[in-house]
């Protein structure tokens, strides 16, 4: 039998497996059984239909999120509007918290679920990370250059993270309440 929920992410420098994996720990520790899978090899990913629900992330690269994550859910949009679904969004636009970079967040998002015929139960934006010492010379200068303009972290001789984890942890919570995948509490005799 296949664990309560399936995580299913993109990842282009391994943060957003590490926000999948904090995830699955938070729903194990909540006693929900979880599968983490990358898409990279979206063909292999598991079906959403063993599962009682399902949490995709991924991450905004060039204004789009990866390949493997919006083919699987192509492929499975269907199973995935029978069951309760969240889409967690991992981008730095969000430390912005300008009107014009949220409008352009939603709009990929809002291209997202278009393209791939899937309206998720639940949306989630996290902040991510700026791995400065993972980029080749071209994407770190292009990051520092992006980065300054919203007065963020420019020393690329060290790495950046922005996630907030007891959100994240606390996001978790949330969806297992609503999706109704907690386990259930026996009462006391």
């Amino acid at each position: 039998m296949a664990a309560d929920v399936l995580i299913i992410y993109g990842t282009t420098h391994g943060h957003t497996a590490k926000i999948a994996a904090a995830m699955a720990d938070a729903l194990r520790g909540a006693g929900v059984g979880a599968d983490v899978v990358n898409a990279t090899h979206w063909r292999q990913a598991p079906a959403p239909d063993a599962y009682r629900a399902v949490i995709v992330a991924a991450s905004v690269v060039a204004g789009n999120y990866q390949r493997g994550v919006r083919r699987w859910v192509r492929a499975h949009a269907a199973a995935l509007r029978t069951r309760p679904s969240a889409f967690v969004s991992v981008c730095l636009g969000v430390l912005e918290r300008k009107p014009a970079v949220d409008a352009q967040l939603a709009h990929v998002r809002q291209r997202f679920f278009e393209t791939t015929g899937w309206q998720p139960s639940e949306t989630k934006v996290v902040a991510g990370s700026l791995p400065y010492t993972k980029y080749n010379w071209l994407t770190r200068r292009m990051m520092v250059t992006i980065v300054r303009k919203g007065s963020g972290d420019t020393d690329t001789s060290r790495d950046y993270e922005y996630t907030d984890w007891d959100d994240v942890h606390a996001f978790v919570r949330d969806f297992v309440q609503h999706a109704g995948v907690a386990p259930a509490v026996s009462a006391a005799p």
